[in-house]
């Protein structure tokens, strides 16, 4: 199976910081947030990914790239281990890269992916959401997906101020986590969610996908949207993730990621605990 990782917005909730890089750069803890999603692919299974970019994203494309005078440097220098770490890099998957042309929505992102696609179902992993689990979050979902054969989405319940920031599924279990959706909702309020369950960037889905996008006018924001399209598929499944779920879609978000993936490192744990038990003290 391939991998789509849409990586075109503008990340225009984190500028100045996002002026001249992506928000897919960002670091988070040590890593800049795509690496985890990519890393994430791979650790399914998947080694065939295409990441869907857009002006002002060459330095996503650089960050996988072999760097031969890094490497150059870093073998004279002596430095083995952070050879063989950014050598991974590179390494790790196939990875191809397509333009978005213009910013119509996650939808019509989806839609630049349809050639590299070729008629398979494929995966598709938001460029700005880290998940962290036992098992990775896509391999949960291909497990759903091939069982139920049919499209399958990370779900995740979610508290009642954070649903306008989420499509929101209608749907009945039908088994321990997974759900048989029944209808969608792109952001709604409060009042016109009809669940507290929402889509979490994590989704397996089959080719069907591009027609309905085609078909869609423009949704919430005057952009295509995913969700509108995912809303005419024949049959739909969701997934209540087992892991946790990091959105670095604003900067609150981002910096609790940070934080809290960096308390799982045993070379910083200790430290920045200390630390923030002094920053609270004032």
């Amino acid at each position: 199976m391939k991998a789509v990782i849409p990586a075109a917005g503008l990340g225009t909730r984190f500028l100045p910081a996002t002026k001249a890089q992506p928000k897919e750069m960002l670091p988070v803890f040590n890593k800049p947030t795509i690496q985890y999603v990519v890393e994430e692919a791979v650790s399914s299974g998947i080694d065939d990914i295409l990441i869907i970019t857009g002006k002002g994203k060459r330095s996503i494309e650089d960050h996988f790239d072999r760097s031969f005078e890094l490497e150059y440097f870093l073998r004279n220098s002596g430095k083995t281990n952070s050879l063989l770490e950014i050598e991974a890099i590179s390494d790790m998957a196939d990875i191809y890269y397509v333009r978005q042309k213009q910013q119509k929505g996650l939808g019509d992102a989806i839609s630049c992916a349809k050639k590299h696609i070729d008629g398979d179902p494929f995966a598709v992993l938001l460029g700005d959401t880290i998940t962290q689990s036992n098992i990775p979050c896509t391999k949960q979902l291909l497990e759903t997906f091939y069982k139920y054969e049919s499209s399958t989405i990370a779900i995740e319940m979610v508290p009642d101020e954070r649903i306008e920031r989420y499509g929101i599924i209608k749907g009945t279990e039908i088994s321990n986590s997974v759900y048989k959706i029944e209808d969608m909702v792109e952001k709604p309020t409060l009042k016109e969610a009809p669940s507290n369950l929402a889509i979490t960037g994590r989704y397996i889905l089959v080719p069907e996908i591009f027609d309905h996008i085609e078909s869609i006018p423009p949704g919430v924001g005057g952009e295509i949207q995913l969700t509108d399209a995912m809303r005419l598929m024949n049959e739909m499944y969701g997934y209540v993730l087992e892991g946790k779920v990091y959105d670095i879609g604003n900067t609150v978000e981002w910096l609790k990621s940070s934080i809290e993936i960096a308390l799982k490192d045993e070379s910083v744990k200790y430290e920045l605990k200390q630390y923030l038990k002094e920053l609270l003290k004032d």
